[in-house]
């Protein structure tokens, strides 16, 4: 497969794997939410906001109620490479299911501990 950047990825390969899983796209899926300003840093009379942290994906069960962080990757990437990242953003917003894709496939992080298996790759078609 050619070299895809993340927006490409994202536009041809993750998104729709999402909805063929049965997301409804306009009351279960959100893209790019920004959910902090940025950490704010003080060099001595200069104060500056860092970036942003952005989710890619973020998938609700209902309205208000998320329940899984997507990080996506260009397929440059490995399929988990954004898995400390979205764990990061999931733990912050309290959500309890990531994934990491790189539109190869995903990764499934459970955070719940319910799962026996906390982390795998749930079988995926090849392109």
């Amino acid at each position: 497969m050619a070299w895809l950047n993340e927006t490409e990825t994202r536009t041809r390969l993750i998104t729709p794997a999402i909805l063929n899983a049965g997301w409804d796209p306009v009351t279960q899926i959100r893209e790019e939410v920004s959910f902090t300003a940025g950490r704010i840093i003080v060099r001595g009379k200069l104060i500056t906001r860092g970036e942003p942290k952005r989710a890619d994906y973020i998938l609700y069960f209902k309205p208000n109620i998320p329940l899984a962080v997507v990080e996506a990757k260009d397929n440059q990437h490995s399929v988990g490479d954004g898995m400390q990242q979205a764990l990061g953003y999931a733990e912050k917003l309290e959500i309890p299911f990531v994934f990491s894709s790189n539109g190869d496939g995903f990764v499934f992080h459970d955070r719940t501990g319910i799962n026996p298996e906390k982390e795998y790759e749930p079988h995926s078609e090849t392109h």
